[in-house]
Parts: structure tokens; C-alpha cells; sequence
């Protein structure tokens, strides 16, 4: 009783251990007193309780107690050591190749096991390998116990006087328990209000039926007026007798042809042969397979008629209107224009209509008169011209042109001489600000030889540019930049020729933007989505998604309430911003990449070039009644680029009052189709 009031836990070696003597040792008498007992038990409270604890069974090092070691998993420590501080996780850098070359170079790797109390590399001694391996094979631990040792009985064969055990017997041994009697009494109630029902012996004669064995015509089955009967074997003819007339045998050539039929192919399966008496004739060979077969015609075959429903293809097709309804679009190559000697990347028409600029590999930029397709002026800028953009007010006359890492801004000098003058002046009105700012960009003025070519301004930037485009006033410009970060997307105001980044911090791979045309919006399109800024409120308006593995080029609506977007996996997407972000449309009429998409500025057209080298005009008619979806109909195919380094169509737009549309190709050509 004493060990249970809080006596600290000792092992039985120990307490024997404060007992057994050696054999050479005398028991020393004790000095009778009153201090005897007081010394003795003012020693054991002084002396530590640890001190000859002799079990090994836990690492007192870690006392962390019995917890899931799985609170630690977050931690680097493992638990604490008496002195309170904590026992850190060894470091475990080493990979699967470095426990190889242990498991090679250390010839203890085997014995070496981790102690999960404290995370360490334990090394068994020779007598831990013997226990563990005792174990295995079944063992007793312990190498000195004897499992066979003679037995004690506890009662002897002697008939004794007393019993062991004088307990008198238990009230409930032979008084009817009241608790069972309420229990056999509910049982029986529910056996007769039918809640109980007994158990049913089961019948073992296994549960097998015929599927046709209703072939009444009064049965359920039967009564269907699409019911089918069960499939009927043909009755044997005179080819299956033992002894068939002669013109049933088989020559000796049809016996070959019918050896090297298919199976499916035979008239017969068997050859007939002739028997002298029915007791010659053999087992027939195919009999299980036949049976097997019948077995599936009965499985298998249908048991109820249904009547087909007999659907014409063209019922299935959208009724869309016929082309020749939807006209004009351009259905038929006009011009072409040719100067170029390398891919013709981009092009862009002046507001007017009247001239063509386009930015070849050559590293040339060249304007064209739409009309007669002749090249009025040649400029060499000593680069690749990835994206040119003509200035949109028809009050200024200006080129924007992405070469490397800058952006030239040209006065093409063509058309009206006024125009032409005025562009100049408001450039040149510019006053400088006394204190420079920083910004992301470095505007520099053109040289007096640069002049004479036709560049004005020279925007430099620190990455290459890839795109450029004008906001609809003409004042703004946005530039995409080939780095990554926050500064992919710059603009650039030309009036007060400052630069500024809109953005913080960047949500992927920028590949083009463009201005809203009535709205104070930005879209930018990344790999996976199209976002859409506010540049008032500074905020997130929209997100798109597109759906598509890589977004190439995008597309405003001159309404500014649907956009469309090109992917390099062959697919147009159509947007309805008032109605989802997700796709309203999905077109999939090209084969190869979409390289850009363009809409028409007065006409409901809107085209696609692509890499098969084709160009897909459709029709696409956005109503005023917000409950009528756009009608999106493909009108014409038109084909006349030639593929070059598997290139086809890079760039498209239209003319802005004539149902035209412009393509520059790889093949170094810009085509007009009419």
C-alpha cells in the first residue's frame, strides 16, 4: 500500500538490489537508539532517486514523457533534458547517394538504427544484435530463462480439511436476475408486435433462372409490342448427317479454300464427312465452344426493340446566315507589296487610309501608298522593326516604331504639307523642365542627319522593346518591354515627353496591351489571362480568362465592350465584358498558331492571321439590346502568303473605311485583299 501513496517509481533490480548482499560480505548489526531511524531516513531523503535506478528502458536524457513525437515535426528541437533546456534535432542533410557510400564504407551501417526520442544515431552492441535477433526467431528475451522449467502446482493431489476459498456464494447465484426479466420481456413484446422477426433457414439450392422462360405471349414481356423472342437455333440440314449425299463432300480443293478462309468468312463451320454407321462417328470437337457461343447469343442478344431516331446532320448545324447576306468583307487578293527582303513583322494605315507602313527583319521601314502600292520612302533604322504603330488623330502625323530598345517616333512627310509642318512645331514647342526627374526612360532629340530620314524623338529603354500601340487621342503611348518584373509595360506621354510605370509588381509574362477606346482602361494580356486596369482609380477592374496555353496577340471591340484574343494553340477567343469573364466564344478555324487579330473600325468584321498562311474573315455583329448574344459567323478564308521557316501570316489590320484588310507575311510581302 505504501507504493501507491506517491513513492517515487523504483525497478525491481534496485529494490532488490538494496537488499541482497554479497556472498563475502557480513550483515553489519545496527546500533540500537533513538537516532537509528531519524540518520536512516534523513539519508534517503538527501539521497538522489536516480542514483541507483538501474533501467535502461528510456533515454532519461529527453524527458519530454509520453507525447507523439509528431508535436516536434515544426520545431528543430526534439524535447528537453532535465536541466529544462532543449535537445536540438542532429542535422540530417545526407540524401539517399550519401547513406550509399555510408552503407559501402561503414561496415557498422547495419547495426546502426535512429532513436526517435532524441534523433541520434544509435550503434547496437553486440548483446542488443543478439536480443534483436533472439526475438526474431521467436525467443524469449532473456538468454538465461528457461521456458521448460518443471511446473508448481498452486493445489496439491491431497484432499485437505479446509477449502482454499471460504467466499459465500453471490445473491445473484440464486435469485432470477429482474434486469434480464425486462430484457426477455421487451424481446418478447417486440417478437409479437412483429418488430422481431426470427431468422429464416437459407435455402442452399443455388439461385439460377432461365432469362427467357416468359415466352408466353400473355407474360409481362411478351405483351410488349417491341418484344424480341429469344434467338433460335437453326435445324440441322443434310451437310451435319454422318452419311450426307455426295454432292455434300468436299473436294479436295475446297477443303484447301476452306482451310485458308477466315473463320468469319466459312459458309460452314465444320467440313461434312461421311461415317459408315453412327458408331464411328467421334466426339465432335467445337462441341463446348458452340455452347459457350449459344450461351452469349442467349446473354447478349436484345430482348426489346427500340426504334432508332433517324436525325438529319444539317438539322444539327447552328442556322447561321449565308455570307452573301453578310457582305462587304473582303474576298479576293488586290495588291501586293513588295520591297521587303526579310519577314515583314508589322504594319499599320494612317487614319486616313491613304498610306501603309511596315517593319521588316531587313531593318528597314517602309511606307507604301495603299492605291497603287508603291513605295514611297524607305527608311533604315539599322535594326529588327518588331511593332510599328501610326498615331491615330488625323491632326498628327507620326509614326511610333519599336526598334531593340527604343522606340523612334517618325514624321513619315507625306500627305498634306500643313499637317506635316504642324507635327513639327508641336514637337519642337517642347520646353524642358528645369529640374529633370527621374524616369524609366531617356527621350533623346534626333540629330540633324536622323532628321533629313524623318525621326524626330528617340525614346530609350533598358530591356527591347517588343510592342508599342497609341492610346485614341494620340497623346499617350504604351510600350511592352522583354524583361521580367514590374517594368514590362512603360507610357510614355508625348506632350510633356515624361515616362512612368503603372505597375508594382507583375503578374507574369506581359505579351501585349492595348488602350480602351472610350474608357480610361488598360487590358494587358499575360500567358494565361487578360487583366484590365483602371488608370483613374489606379485598381484591378477585371480579370479574363482566356483558357488557353499561351495568349499571343489581343483585340478591342471599336465599342470598347467585347475584345478578342489570339493563342498559339490554333484557338480565337471572344470575350463579352458585360456578360462573363470567361469566353463567350471559342473559334478554332486554324490549324497553327494565331500570330494577330484585328476588328474593323467601322464594319462588324473582325479577322485572324495565322501560321498556315491563311487569313479568316468573320462576321461579327454586336447588337445595342444587351439580351441578343454577338452573331459570330466565319465568311471567308483568304489564302496567299507562301510559308517561310514555318512561318506564315505575323500581322494584320484593316483599312479604316473600306471593308480591306491588310497581311504582312514571312515571305517578305504585304498583301491587300478587297
Amino acid at each position: 500500500m505504501a507504493g501507491a501513496w506517491g513513492k517515487p517509481h523504483m525497478s525491481p533490480e534496485s529494490l532488490s538490489g538494496k537488499r541482497r548482499l554479497e556472498p563475502d560480505q557480513e550483515p553489519q548489526p545496527q546500533e540500537a537508539g533513538p537516532s537509528g531511524p531519524r540518520t536512516e531516513e534523513e539519508g534517503a531523503l538527501t539521497r538522489d532517486e536516480y542514483e541507483e535506478d538501474s533501467s535502461d528502458e528510456e533515454d532519461i536524457r529527453n524527458t519530454v514523457g509520453n507525447v507523439p513525437l509528431a508535436w516536434y515535426d515544426d520545431f528543430p528541437h526534439v524535447g528537453y533534458d532535465l536541466d529544462g533546456k532543449r535537445i536540438y534535432k542532429p542535422l540530417r542533410t545526407r540524401d539517399e547517394l550519401d547513406q550509399f557510400l555510408d552503407k559501402m564504407d561503414d561496415p557498422d551501417f547495419w547495426r546502426t538504427v535512429q532513436d526517435k526520442m532524441t534523433g541520434r544515431d544509435l550503434r547496437l552492441s553486440d548483446e542488443q544484435v543478439a536480443l534483436v535477433q533472439r526475438l526474431q526467431r521467436g525467443q524469449f528475451g532473456d538468454l538465461g530463462f528457461n521456458p521448460y522449467e518443471p511446473a508448481v502446482d498452486f493445489f496439491s493431489g491431497d484432499i485437505m480439511i479446509h477449502p482454499v476459498t471460504n467466499r459465500p456464494a453471490d445473491k445473484r447465484s440464486f435469485i432470477p436476475s429482474l434486469i434480464e426479466k425486462e430484457k426477455v420481456s421487451r424481446m418478447v413484446h417486440a417478437i409479437k408486435m412483429g418488430w422481431i422477426k426470427p431468422r429464416r433457414p437459407q435455402d442452399p439450392t443455388p439461385s439460377f433462372y432461365d432469362l427467357w422462360a416468359q415466352e408466353d405471349p400473355n407474360a409481362v414481356l411478351g405483351r410488349h409490342k417491341m418484344h424480341v423472342p429469344a434467338p433460335k437455333l437453326a435445324l440441322p440440314g443434310h451437310a451435319e448427317s454422318y452419311n450426307p449425299p455426295p454432292e455434300y463432300l468436299p473436294t479436295e480443293e475446297e477443303r484447301l479454300a476452306w482451310m485458308q478462309q477466315e473463320p468469319c468468312e466459312r459458309k460452314l463451320n465444320f467440313l461434312p464427312q461421311k461415317f459408315p454407321s453412327l458408331r464411328t462417328v467421334p466426339a465432335y470437337g467445337r462441341f463446348i465452344q458452340e455452347r459457350f457461343e449459344r450461351c452469349l447469343d442467349l446473354y447478349l442478344c436484345p430482348r426489346q426493340r427500340k426504334m432508332r431516331v433517324n436525325v438529319d446532320p444539317e438539322d444539327l448545324i447552328p442556322k447561321l446566315p449565308r455570307p452573301r447576306d453578310l457582305q462587304p468583307f473582303p474576298v479576293c487578293q488586290a495588291l501586293v507589296y513588295r520591297g521587303h527582303s526579310d519577314l515583314v513583322r508589322c504594319l499599320s494605315v494612317s487614319p486616313g487610309g491613304q498610306w501603309l507602313a511596315s517593319g521588316s527583319d531587313d531593318g528597314s521601314l517602309r511606307l507604301w501608298e495603299v492605291a497603287t502600292a508603291r513605295c514611297m520612302r524607305t527608311v533604315l533604322v539599322g535594326g529588327v522593326v518588331r511593332s510599328i504603330a501610326w498615331n491615330p488623330n488625323p491632326a498628327i502625323c507620326l509614326i511610333a516604331a519599336a526598334m531593340d530598345d527604343a522606340v523612334l517616333l517618325l514624321n513619315p512627310a507625306l500627305g498634306d504639307r500643313l499637317l506635316v509642318g504642324s507635327t513639327d512645331q508641336l514637337l519642337d514647342a517642347f520646353t524642358p523642365p528645369e529640374e529633370p526627374t527621374l524616369q524609366p526612360a531617356r527621350w533623346l532629340e534626333a540629330s540633324e542627319e536622323e532628321r533629313q530620314g524623318g525621326l524626330r524623338l528617340r525614346i530609350c529603354h533598358s530591356k527591347p522593346v517588343t510592342q508599342v500601340t497609341w492610346h485614341g487621342r494620340g497623346d499617350y503611348l504604351a510600350v511592352v518591354l522583354s524583361s521580367p518584373g514590374h517594368t514590362q509595360v512603360l507610357i510614355h506621354q508625348l506632350s510633356r515627353r515624361r515616362s512612368q510605370s503603372p505597375f508594382r509588381r507583375s503578374h507574369g509574362q506581359v505579351q501585349c496591351v492595348a488602350f480602351h477606346p472610350t474608357r480610361p482602361f488598360l487590358l494587358v494580356a499575360s500567358q494565361r489571362s487578360v487583366r484590365i486596369y483602371h488608370l483613374l482609380r489606379q485598381e484591378l477592374t477585371k480579370k479574363l480568362m482566356p483558357n488557353c496555353k499561351w495568349v499571343s496577340s489581343l483585340a478591342v471591340h471599336p465599342a470598347g465592350d467585347n475584345i478578342i484574343c489570339g493563342s498559339y494553340d490554333s484557338k480565337l477567343v471572344w470575350f463579352d465584358l458585360d456578360l462573363s469573364t470567361k469566353p463567350y466564344k471559342v473559334l478554332r478555324h486554324h490549324k497553327k498558331a494565331l500570330r494577330a487579330v484585328a476588328f474593323h473600325p467601322r464594319y462588324p468584321l473582325f479577322a485572324s492571321g495565322s501560321d498556315d498562311g491563311s487569313v479568316i474573315v468573320c462576321h461579327g455583329m454586336v447588337y445595342n439590346d444587351l439580351l441578343q448574344n454577338p452573331l459570330l459567323v466565319p465568311v471567308k478564308v483568304l489564302k496567299g502568303h507562301t510559308l517561310t521557316r514555318d512561318l506564315g501570316v505575323l500581322d494584320v489590320a484593316f483599312h479604316p473605311t473600306q471593308p480591306w484588310i491588310f497581311s504582312s507575311g514571312a515571305d517578305g510581302t504585304i498583301r491587300l485583299f478587297s
